[in-house]
């Protein structure tokens, strides 16, 4: 069904982008009111969209009105639409808690954020496979230049590290594109399913190679083990709402994933059927245990919190590694629950380490802070999201990933790892809570906030955990789409006939 709101998601944050350039020098109030409404808008824009796509409708525009195997195409489906809403929420949080200084650290922070969202938000709506290595470029750009905002030698470190190990992931990318194109002559994803669906035996070998490659790619912006390293030290350097937002930055790779190896080497991918499934289970509950090793281990917050992003991961993909409805459903529950709760966390430990002076984040006995019992409660709710225990979002999903794992195999495998990890994340942060706020000493230091400061820094961290709230105050609605998510997604048909008859039409 051809929809010209498609294209909205993506044209909003490139036009505002361009506007903040232009605006460069201006009053930074003007700069700010721009971007928070072209984020408000996206969030409208997002909702509209689900209402659309909420029967089942796979909305798709091509631009310039070319066919669909030669020009570019958005498609937007019950999947895509999710993480534009997701995306959207955490953006409007992070930009706003922004607003307490770090947008004025260096220039052009708003048209970087906006960049950063116009890159995620084609990457979820493109069909087509290069134009997805294109927008995760303009992501790498935007996310570089980011990390890197109110300098550091710490974060130009980080940031080199990010830049480099992503240009190697960019460079497999291209070559597995190139394999495909080479032998498919197509890269429209709906396209390159019907094709390797069919494809003679001597194409298979390659068209696994390519499959796998991409696999690696995407398992590396995923944060996946082995190609994990880059993550704890990247979002424990950089700013706050920068990290905040980076939360969603893993769930591209996540995305990625699901969307090819559902639609391309899925149960209906001919002899390319189920290629990584042997793969993603066994390393995703390997990435869930190395993710909690290094929260336990951690000598500070950041870090932690870093390492907590890497084990929400390993949650993540091991719901995806089951390869059933219920587990995709899970997963896409566990999805939003894991950013907002990792972004707020990003947001609460600022905040704790600008009241603790020299001691920052590490670990170790500090004077009383100012405001510990309203900051010792945020952070006491955020440890009970993070670790799962009811009844809050996360209980809820990991709940549902071990309902989905009942019929699996590698059942007491899977029930032993995500029990025994959400144990030591509970430990883990308990430790933490008691050294931040009980096992204090010394005299506290001068450090003043006005009401008006403490106001706009706590409200985005609770505007966050207010969504993990309403993830479960809404728990049925929500499950019901995404069960229906991982119903069309496990039925690519519809999908691939959207895309193909929309060519025929043209």
């Amino acid at each position: 069904m051809m929809a010209h709101d498609v294209i909205a998601p993506v044209l909003l944050p490139l036009l505002a982008g361009i506007m903040l350039v232009l605006l460069r020098g201006k009053s930074l109030l003007l700069q700010r009111s721009l971007s928070i409404l072209s984020i408000l808008l996206q969030i409208f824009l997002a909702a509209g969209l689900l209402t659309q796509v909420s029967d089942g409708a796979i909305l798709t525009y091509s631009l310039g009105d070319w066919p669909a195997p030669f020009g570019i195409l958005l498609v937007a489906d019950r999947l895509a639409v999710w993480m534009l809403l997701v995306t959207s929420l955490v953006a409007l949080f992070s930009l706003l808690y922004a607003f307490n200084g770090t947008d004025s650290n260096g220039h052009h922070f708003h048209a970087l954020f906006q960049l950063q969202l116009f890159g995620l938000n084609g990457a979820f709506l493109t069909g087509d496979l290069f134009n997805l290595f294109v927008f995760f470029e303009i992501l790498l750009i935007a996310s570089y230049s980011l990390l890197l905002h109110g300098g550091g030698r710490l974060r130009t470190k980080a940031g080199l590290h990010f830049v480099v190990i992503n240009l190697v992931g960019s460079t497999l990318f291209l070559f597995a594109v190139g394999v495909l194109y080479g032998l498919l002559g197509t890269l429209n994803m709906a396209d390159l399913a019907a094709r390797i669906a069919v494809m003679p035996q001597e194409q298979a070998p390659l068209i696994k190679a390519a499959g796998l490659l991409l696999f690696s790619v995407f398992a590396l912006k995923a944060a996946l083990v082995p190609l994990y390293l880059w993550l704890p030290s990247a979002y424990a350097h950089t700013s706050a709402p920068v990290a905040a937002l980076f939360a969603i930055m893993t769930k591209v790779g996540v995305y990625s994933i699901l969307r090819i190896y559902t639609l391309l080497f899925g149960a209906q991918g001919g002899l390319a059927a189920n290629l990584i499934e042997p793969w993603l289970l066994p390393l995703a509950l390997l990435t869930l245990l190395i993710g909690m090793a290094g929260v336990v281990a951690s000598s500070g917050l950041r870090q932690q919190t870093a390492y907590l992003v890497v084990a929400s991961v390993g949650s993540l993909l091991t719901s995806l590694g089951l390869n059933t409805e219920a587990g995709i459903a899970a997963g896409l529950y566990y999805l939003p629950h894991s950013t907002f709760a990792a972004a707020a966390c990003f947001l609460l430990v600022n905040s704790i380490v600008n009241r603790r002076g020299a001691l920052a984040d590490k670990f170790e006995p500090a004077p009383p802070i100012q405001h510990a019992r309203l900051l010792g409660g945020l952070f006491f709710v955020t440890a009970v999201l993070l670790a799962g225990l009811p009844p809050l979002s996360g209980f809820i999903g990991k709940f549902m990933i071990l309902r989905a794992a009942l019929t699996h195999p590698q059942l007491v495998w899977i029930m032993a790892i995500i029990l025994i990890t959400s144990l030591l994340a509970l430990i883990a942060l308990a430790r933490s809570g008691s050294l931040l706020f009980y096992k204090v000493q010394g005299v506290p230091e001068p450090v003043n906030f006005t009401s008006s400061a403490v106001f706009t820094e706590i409200m985005p961290i609770i505007g966050l955990l207010s969504l993990c709230l309403g993830l479960v105050l809404f728990a049925g609605p929500v499950s019901d789409y995404l069960q229906l998510t991982a119903e069309q997604l496990r039925q690519p048909g519809g999908y691939i006939r959207a895309v193909l008859l929309m060519e025929e039409s043209n």
